[in-house]
């Protein structure tokens, strides 16, 4: 349904070269909704919310953001910060997992005790924490862009990234994994 809504705000004679979203900010995107705790059947869906909210924008007359691929991040981010808020943290644990595990390469036992812990651990994070530590460090966007994009100052971010950080260290040295 998201699919149509988007090709008919980009016109009936729409096809796959008018896409706002090129295959590799389509993948950040896809990551940063999975380790935001989307569960993977909900992938599909989030990544066609971002793909309309940048339509609309342009349907609105607004400028193009400067970088699309960041944008696309932080708006993914956000939409799994909505999801999350709606589910119980626990309910998606397992989902989260597998949406992060790679299929063409079976991952051993310690990567699979280590994805766990780090999972738990950012489930445990309060959501503004979880949101900077995922877009700095698996979205790989630079502090100045997250906060930008989140509309806070930089040492809002710097601070956030440092308690997250810290904290999930220490969870997994207090789960021995590390």
């Amino acid at each position: 349904m998201l699919r149509r809504r988007a090709r008919r705000a980009q016109g009936d004679g729409a096809g796959d070269g008018d896409d706002p979203l090129d295959a590799a900010q389509e993948r950040r995107v896809r990551a940063v909704l999975a380790l935001g705790g989307v569960p993977q059947a909900d992938l599909p869906d989030g990544v066609q919310q971002v793909r309309l909210r940048l339509l609309e924008r342009a349907a609105k007359g607004y400028e193009t953001p400067r970088d699309v691929s960041a944008w696309a991040a932080v708006v993914a981010s956000n939409l799994a910060m909505d999801w999350h808020r709606a589910k119980r943290r626990q309910e998606r644990l397992g989902e989260r997992l597998a949406s992060l595990r790679q299929h063409e390469h079976p991952s051993g036992e310690d990567t699979s005790v280590l994805s766990l812990a780090v999972a738990q651990g950012l489930d445990d994070l309060p959501d503004a924490q979880r949101q900077v530590l995922v877009l700095r460090f698996y979205a790989d966007l630079p502090v100045r862009s997250i906060a930008r994009e989140l509309g806070v100052p930089e040492g809002t971010v710097k601070s956030r990234l440092h308690t997250a950080v810290r904290a999930l260290r220490a969870r997994l040295h207090e789960d021995e994994v590390v």
